[in-house]
């Protein structure tokens, strides 16, 4: 099993990296020449690592009926 402070390291970069790219989303929504389905793709992985950040975030709460 993975220890809290891997899980609590990855939970830090992907939260990073979400961040980054909801910033890199709202650039270019505001850019003048817009390309929406780069923005679309970039939406998807965005959600996908949103996903991956509440799987982490649920396995770092104790199991509280155990």
């Amino acid at each position: 099993m993975v220890d809290e402070d891997s899980l609590r390291e990855q939970l830090d970069d992907l939260q990073r990296q979400h961040k980054q790219m909801d910033e890199q989303i709202n650039l270019m929504s505001q850019a003048g020449a817009v390309d929406f389905l780069t923005i679309a793709k970039l939406k998807k992985e965005k959600l996908r690592l949103k996903d991956m950040i509440s799987r982490i975030e649920s396995m770092l709460i104790p199991d509280i009926l155990a």
